[in-house]
């Protein structure tokens, strides 16, 4: 008990006086999980869109797919990406692998179909409520799509958050194809994994606190900006 308490003291301790080494690795963090995620966004919502109002053969077999790929296992993907990243790789000649690069595109591999399943399933709700009016005014294809995104936009927020908690919380991946590099590619669930293993408790605390920290703050501003729409466009 003294020890989990000494180890909590000096967890608060590292955070309360910002030590450079823990801002450093919070501040990759984030880097590297909100550019996962921007990257997704972009790609998964006029994805699930389009498949959602989209009638074409074989949709049900890719809306199992994409469902299915929300579970993708982190280390598979981080395998895969290593493959291509690697010197004998197809894309060796980039220079990307064990670097904050390559640890967004695995993660962005990893969140894609979260964020493409949740905004197909919200989109094509919106879809059935809607696609008379839609269609009587003259929208269909990619044009209802985006009139569709934009007008559940706040709804989708849900989907996003979906991809950030999952890019946040994502050690296997990272951990093969950036190398877990101090000063380079250590995140914090990365460090968190390293210290435990190595008995440094504070630094693995202080990292956890932070974490789940930031995962409650961006959930409670996402939160505060979807009622304040809901109250003004009601």
């Amino acid at each position: 008990m003294d020890s989990v308490l000494q180890a909590l003291r000096g967890a608060f301790g590292l955070m309360l006086s910002a030590d450079r080494a823990l801002v450093e690795i919070v501040w990759l963090s984030l880097e590297v999980s909100l550019s996962a995620v921007v990257f997704a966004t972009l790609l998964g919502l006029p994805l699930g869109a389009a498949i959602a109002i989209g009638r074409f053969p074989g949709r049900r077999a890719i809306v199992v797919l994409l469902n299915a790929l929300m579970g993708l296992p982190p280390v598979v993907v981080g395998l895969f990406v290593y493959l291509m990243l690697s010197r004998a790789g197809p894309l060796g000649a980039l220079g990307l692998l064990f670097t904050p690069p390559a640890m967004v595109i695995a993660q962005s591999i990893l969140i894609l179909p979260i964020i493409a399943a949740l905004c197909r399933q919200a989109v094509e709700d919106a879809w059935i409520e809607y696609e008379e009016q839609l269609r009587s005014l003259g929208a269909h294809g990619p044009g209802a799509a985006l009139t569709l995104v934009w007008d559940i936009r706040f709804s989708l927020l849900t989907a996003i958050l979906a991809g950030l908690g999952r890019a946040s919380a994502e050690v296997g991946a990272v951990m093969i194809v950036g190398g877990n590099i101090d000063g380079v590619t250590r995140v914090m669930t990365t460090t968190i994994a390293l210290e435990t293993s190595k008995g440094d408790l504070p630094l693995a605390l202080s990292l956890g606190i932070v974490l789940i920290a930031l995962v409650i703050a961006l959930n409670a501003v996402a939160q505060v900006v979807k009622d304040a729409a809901q109250r003004r466009y009601g």
